[in-house]
């Protein structure tokens, strides 16, 4: 290159010996300035045209979070499926975030929700798999303690109920088992303390609830000569029902009597129980089921 008069001397250009302005984008070749050729903080975002950085100018994990505004990030710059739940915060997603219908069974995991993640009254009828009774083993038996699921109709929820309170507040009065027992054989004593009339007349039974009640009822064919007294009774397990004398009790019948006893229990149990009738006299030989008759005792629980 030419001058005019002397050469000038060769000297490093300072930021000071440029104009505001006096370069432009267009002056500068690609590639010319590298970072090292640049101060720190020099460029501002004054000097960066709208739109003039693109993703190819911008290395790898070059941006951090300090250097993205507060909702800077909108639903436009993220592509679709970018975001999986490891970026998710523990809680973050709450139920205005979630359409309607969104959560499906095959989208829990087997015992994922307990009873923490679902609201008071969130669950209706329509939300519930018609299989989720039905689907289940029917129970052909329940004892006291059982659980029975129903509806308080005065504070509009679902309670559960022992089968004992249930049966209570149903109100009960229902048969719930029967049993029987006969003799034909005719049976003789002069005992003066109760014993048993026969083996054949006693009914082993094993009540279902405490709360139930056991109803004896027995019928009897006595004979009993001159001067003689016949006396019956029923007893549970060990324990005479009835008084000192029995529940019943004749004088002479040559010919035979009928007796009858009736007894209601509140046994309080359900372990075996064993109802019998017992027999005593004044000493004198009687006699059970003479001339071809029958006796019989019948055994009933009654639901309370």
């Amino acid at each position: 290159m030419s001058y005019i008069g002397k050469q000038p001397r060769k000297a490093a250009l300072t930021s000071s010996d440029i104009e505001d302005g006096i370069i432009t984008a267009a002056k500068i070749e690609d590639g010319a300035v590298v970072a090292a050729e640049i101060a720190s903080n020099a460029v501002t975002t004054a000097k960066i045209n709208a739109d003039a950085v693109t993703a190819a100018k911008i290395a790898d994990n070059a941006v951090v979070t300090a250097g993205i505004n507060a909702d800077a990030v909108t639903g436009a710059k993220i592509a679709d499926d970018a975001i999986n739940s490891e970026h998710y915060t523990d809680g973050s997603i709450d139920t205005a975030h979630i359409a309607d219908a969104q959560v499906t069974l095959a989208k829990l995991a087997a015992d994922s929700v307990n009873a923490t993640k679902i609201a008071d009254d969130a669950i209706s009828e329509e939300h519930l798999d018609v299989t989720a009774i039905t689907g289940h083993t029917a129970e052909t038996s329940v004892a006291d303690g059982d659980l029975v699921v129903v509806h308080d109709a005065s504070a509009s929820a679902l309670r559960k109920m022992t089968v004992a309170n249930l049966v209570a507040n149903a109100g009960g009065g229902k048969v719930l088992q029967v049993l029987t027992a006969t003799d034909v054989t005719t049976r003789s004593s002069t005992s003066t303390s109760f014993v048993t009339a026969s083996n054949s007349l006693s009914v082993d039974i094993t009540p279902s609830a405490t709360s139930s009640k056991i109803f004896v009822q027995v019928s009897l064919e006595a004979l009993t000569p001159s001067n003689a007294r016949f006396f019956s009774t029923i007893y549970k397990d060990s324990t005479n029902l009835g008084d000192t004398n029995g529940m019943a009790s004749i004088n002479q019948s040559v010919d035979g009597a009928s007796v009858s006893m009736t007894f209601l229990d509140s046994p309080s149990s359900t372990s075996e129980l064993t109802y019998a009738v017992y027999i005593k006299t004044n000493g004198t030989q009687c006699q059970v089921n003479a001339n071809n008759t029958k006796s019989c005792i019948v055994v009933m629980e009654i639901g309370a």
